[in-house]
Parts: structure tokens; sequence; C-alpha cells
């Protein structure tokens, strides 16, 4: 009787530890399906963090543009975007307008640079031929955003002419981001900053009353706050001789007698003839009898600005830059 009890206790027992041990090997394995499956989440979201970090997502004027970071070919068609990019330090620009490039940035017309076709008319078959990894395109190119799209992610940036210095930080901000430019870009508007804050200091105490025209081969158009060329009076702090000019991109056409009238103490001109080639120069165009009874001219003040700046590299660094150090040193004087 003994016997069989205690065979019967150790058969329980016997059959207590294997029934735990079945559970214990049950156990771990159910927890190392779970385990396996956190891993993969884990990868998978590391995995798209790293591709979030490697491109950003750009909402503009034409749409929502998808752009790489640090992308290693790039197609620019704003030689605005062109000067800020050189000045950055950016060395991934393989193709550019070459024809349109300006003397201060003629290094982008050397045989290292595809001729990208013309600020207005792309050249689709190279640009496909190219695979870049991004492409850069502004108001003259703007048609052919749909067509660059589908070779490569495109963007297009611009400048605010009613708010020319904010969109501009906007944009180096934006091409630092992209190109891992960022310490560059803070020192480059740190010192356009300090420029600009002095003239308008400047600006500020003499009050200098002007108006800024363009000449065109013989026709002039004036420009006020607002405008194309607003950035004289809204961030620059010229007083505008006339509040009421036409926000136009070509301007308001004027007569010399309105010059004569206005009668501003500072005239600055551009002369788009010089950039597309004219038969007059601005200052034949501008210095007649009429606006030589003007403050402007009987006190030196008539003041010829780099067209290229103004013109056909606005918004860029190296411009802007210009741009301030024209007027400071007119109104200094």
């Amino acid at each position: 009787m003994r016997k069989s009890l205690m065979l019967f206790l150790v058969t329980l027992l016997l059959t207590l530890f294997v029934a735990a041990c079945g559970s214990s090997t049950e156990t771990e394995g159910e927890t190392v399906e779970p385990a396996e499956e956190e891993v993969e989440e884990e990868e998978a979201e590391e995995s798209e963090e790293a591709a979030d970090e490697a491109e950003i997502t750009v909402t503009h004027q034409l749409g929502e543009t998808v752009v790489p970071k640090n992308p290693e070919s790039v197609v620019v068609f704003d030689l605005g975007v062109l000067d800020a990019l050189d000045t950055l330090g950016v060395d991934a620009i393989t193709a550019v307008p070459t024809d349109s490039v300006p003397e201060y940035l003629s290094k982008y017309q050397g045989s290292e640079y595809e001729n990208a076709g013309t600020l207005f008319e792309p050249d689709f078959e190279k640009i496909y031929d190219l695979q870049p990894d991004l492409i850069i395109i502004s108001g003259r190119a703007q048609e052919a955003y749909d067509e660059l799209s589908e070779i490569a992610p495109t963007l297009f940036v611009q400048i605010d002419a009613a708010n020319y210095m904010e969109s501009f930080e906007n944009n180096i901000h934006l091409y630092a981001e992209i190109f891992g430019k960022e310490d560059v870009a803070e020192q480059e508007l740190a010192a356009i900053e300090e420029s600009l804050v002095s003239l308008q200091e400047t600006s500020s105490a003499n009050e200098s009353a002007g108006l800024l025209i363009m000449a065109n081969d013989g026709a002039i158009s004036a420009y006020g706050p607002g405008s194309r060329f607003g950035i004289l009076h809204n961030e620059f702090g010229i007083t505008p001789v006339d509040e009421t000019i036409e926000v136009s991109n070509h301007g308001q056409n004027i007569s010399f007698e309105y010059i004569a009238e206005k009668d501003p103490e500072f005239l600055f001109v551009v002369d788009r003839g010089a950039i597309v080639g004219g038969e007059s120069s601005g200052q034949q165009t501008v210095e007649n009898d009429l606006v030589k009874g003007t403050q402007a001219y009987q006190n030196g003040n008539i003041v010829y600005l780099d067209p290229v700046y103004w013109y056909i590299t606005g918004g860029g660094i190296t411009a802007t830059s210009g741009m301030i150090d024209e007027v400071s040193a007119a109104i200094n004087e």
C-alpha cells in the first residue's frame, strides 16, 4: 500500500514537472515571435525616418515637390538662384542656360557645365539625358513646370516683390537646408542684414525722396512701392516721390515731363538696354533738357544701378548685397 502510494506521488510529481516544462517552453516560444515582430517594426520605422531625413517636401506656387537632400546633379533655370547657390558653395550644378549667364558668374559658361536651353525654353532632351536629381525654376520657365516635373523633381521659387527681403531670406534658408549649407547661409544673411540696417538708418535720417525708372532703348517706365523694384522704397527706406505709381511687371509708362514735375532728389535708373543690346544707353535716354532741370541731375544724384543685379539676378546673395551697397553709396555721398 505504501509502495503504491509512493509510486502514485512520484508519477504525479513527474507529470506536474513535465507540464511545467511544457508551459515554460510554450511561454518562451510565444515571447520570441512578438520580439521578432517588434524588431521588424523598429527597423521599418528607422528606415522611414532615414527616408524622411533624406528629403523634404516643399509647397510652392505651382504645386508640391519632394526634394532630395544633397542632390548630386542640379539643373538651374533662375540666375538669382544660381548666384545664391554659387555664394553658398554648392558644387552640384550640372546645367544652366549658359548663354544667359552674366559676367560675374561666367564660370558656368565653362565646358564642364551643360547648356540647359534658355531661361524661357528648356532643352528637354538634354535635361532628360542628364537625369538630374533636381531642377530649379522661377517665373521665366514656369510654363515648362509640368514637363520638367516628369523628368525630375522640379522646384519653383520666386521673390515676392512686395516683400523682397523676407522671401529672399526664406529662399536662402531653403537652399541651405537642401544642400546642407546652413552655417554659410547664416553668415551671408547676417552680413546682408547689417548692411541693410545701416542703409535704412541713413535713408531715414536724410528723408530724401527718390524715383526709380527703367530705360529701355528710348522709352522709360516708373516703378513704385510694391512693384518689381519696390525694394528701393519698401525695404531700403527711400521715400517715393509718387505713391500712386501703377504696380506692373513692366512698370508705368511715363514721360520726361512727369520726371520734371515730380522733381526727385534721387533718380535711380535701371538700363535694360544695356542687357538686351539696345541702340541707345540709359544715360543718352535719360539726361535730356527736362531731366537736367531736376534736383537729381543738378546735385549729381542720377544713379545708374547695375542692371544685372536689379533685372537679371535679383534674389541672389551677391546681387542683393550689391543692390544694398549701390543705394547706400548713392545716398551717403
